[in-house]
């Protein structure tokens, strides 16, 4: 049986203006906005994740008709069967993407064909239907233009936004859901991390994994990150930030919680745990960062990194950085790996320095863009 993981690069495709494709999802504007008040507390406070726009994107598929219903509507509550499948079985996959405001006021997102990539792939995983990618980047554009008051300007400030698919047919057979509902949602949000770029500290797990061979892994799914929030949970308890986790064999590095994860060397060269095992998430920032080294002409390779390899190399000084990246905290040092047997710590470097101002400097429009990474969404 083949299968179903295909590495999102190359699936990934250029988008069409957003001039052409605004609209598909037509916009009724809320009847109930945030009033002036509880607008300027959310933009002042700018939580991660915990206040949301005005309005939200929806569509509707069914397995008799397809996709159907699209509109731009008003944030709220949503009415779901308690039967829906996606309560019982999960049947779930999302994405996380940044709207960025420039200096002059335009409003820009990073790669949104590459998202609109992994949601289908996350999508075939999940036996969900594939949303056609220029819908997914309609999506963004239509909700954004909507919101556009709600893009933040501070530093380390965006506005994030969250598309996700969920099973909503009534049913407890255990089948792939013949109705299924697609929505996007926005929040305004500061840094991910409240220490900024400060080092963070990393606790090693050994007893827990957050995927397995032939598992959904390679998929952005609800049930990874709720198997990576018990060892968080222990994790915190004990003072660390997030945890790392090792493959089944207990040998080699995989990802944090939600991160992929970085190693410079002391001859400057880099590593990174390779993806093509459908056990981690391909990363959009992951991949973006190797890109940028390559162009600088740092040696990075995709490969198997042993934690005994790494532990030995924080302490004799032959690891000089260890960072992590993803698009919500989008580059963090690492300053403390531990675990019962051991508890190194590196200092933060110039390179992972370098790379977080080089990626943020595109992001928000103060370097160049050798890649046509930026997408416009509107002035």
């Amino acid at each position: 049986m083949a299968s179903t993981f295909t590495s999102i690069t190359l699936a990934e495709t250029t988008p069409a203006s957003a001039d052409e494709l605004a609209g598909r999802f037509p916009l009724t504007p809320n009847p109930h906005p945030a009033d002036d008040d509880e607008y300027a507390r959310i933009m002042r406070e700018l939580r991660f994740g915990m206040d949301f726009t005005d309005h939200m994107v929806h569509a509707h598929w069914s397995a008799q008709t397809g996709w159907g219903q699209r509109e731009t509507r008003a944030y709220g509550p949503l009415t779901l069967s308690p039967a829906a499948t996606i309560f019982h079985y999960g049947q779930e996959c999302f994405e996380g993407i940044k709207a960025y405001r420039h200096a002059d006021g335009s409003i820009w997102t990073f790669r949104p064909g590459y998202n609109a990539a992994r949601f289908a792939a996350s999508a075939r995983r999940l036996c969900l239907p594939e949303l056609e990618p220029g819908d997914f980047e309609a999506a963004l554009v239509d909700l954004v233009r909507a919101d556009a008051r709600w893009v933040p300007t501070g530093e380390g400030s965006s506005l994030y936004l969250r598309p996700f698919m969920i099973g909503t047919e009534p049913h407890l057979g255990v089948h792939p859901a013949a109705e299924v509902d697609f929505y996007c949602i926005a929040s305004p949000s500061g840094p991910y991390f409240a220490t900024g770029f400060d080092a963070v500290s990393i606790g090693l797990v050994r007893d827990y994994h957050r995927a397995g061979p032939g598992g959904t892994g390679a998929a952005k799914t609800g049930g990874n990150y709720a198997a990576s929030l018990l060892p968080q949970q222990l994790a915190a308890e004990q003072g660390f930030s997030q945890v790392c986790f090792l493959d089944v064999t207990g040998t080699y590095l995989e990802e944090l919680g939600g991160m992929n994860l970085f190693v410079v060397g002391a001859d400057g060269s880099v590593r990174t745990p390779r993806v093509d095992t459908g056990t981690v998430l391909e990363g959009g920032t992951r991949h973006a960062l190797i890109q940028l080294m390559k162009d600088e002409g740092i040696d990075v390779a995709e490969c198997d990194i042993a934690l005994t390899e790494l532990v030995q190399g924080m302490a004799s000084g032959e690891v000089r950085e260890l960072f992590a990246c993803g698009t919500a905290a989008v580059i963090t040092p690492i300053g403390r790996l531990a675990c019962e047997d051991f508890d190194v710590s590196v200092p933060t470097g110039e390179l992972t320095r370098h790379l977080y101002d080089r990626l943020t400097g595109i992001q928000l429009g103060r370097e160049d863009d050798p890649h046509g990474w930026m997408y416009k969404i509107c002035d």
